[in-house]
């Protein structure tokens, strides 16, 4: 993705999962908003982003931030809100382990409370030890840390599975953390 769809993406990313008000909109309460109203929100706070570059921005983010309605006018974020919203996900059976990357500087903290979702609705896993550690990496050297998930689900402990495959759930406590391993 080049500079500008980065930057695009990055600026609906805050709008549609955390400040839809700084620019005026309001999210329904599955966290779906007008394509055209958001566009015109965009245009009046000195934003302009086009359809096509809407629709190019949200083909082709690597992780799929975003989803379109299926008849196309509307959008939201597919997951990482800390506003609320429902977004209407099924419980899922997760894989036996599924990973999250962090830093070194957490570690103490996650190792007495586990993962906790902070100010979103879900901790957000992986189903691959390479995503957790692109993860991680965003914030220094990665620390990607295993989750015995299907010990999790087993014990009742729901999941649910995004619309672009990130794995949530409300908390993962810190039985369920094996040993980090350093990227």
């Amino acid at each position: 993705m080049n500079r500008r769809n980065d930057d695009t993406s990055r600026f609906l990313s805050y709008v549609l999962r955390h400040r839809p008000d700084d620019i005026g909109l309001t999210l329904d309460p599955e966290g779906w908003v007008d394509v055209e109203e958001l566009l015109e929100a965009c245009r009046a706070h000195g934003r302009v982003i086009t359809r096509k570059h809407l629709d190019h921005v949200v083909a082709t983010n690597n992780k799929k931030r975003f989803a379109f309605s299926e008849n196309g006018a509307r959008i939201r974020a597919s997951q990482g809100h800390s506003v609320q919203v429902d977004l209407g996900y099924e419980p899922a059976t997760p894989p036996e382990l599924l990973y999250h990357g962090t830093v070194r500087r957490f570690l103490d903290s996650i190792r007495v409370a586990g993962l906790v979702r902070g100010s979103r609705h879900h901790v957000h896993l992986s189903a691959d030890r390479e995503t957790a550690e692109t993860v991680g990496a965003r914030r220094g050297r990665a620390v990607v840390l295993t989750i015995r998930a299907g010990e999790m689900a087993r014990r009742e402990i729901p999941f649910y599975r995004s619309a672009n495959g990130v794995w949530l759930t409300e908390h993962v406590p810190p039985e369920y953390v094996d040993s980090p391993t350093t990227g």
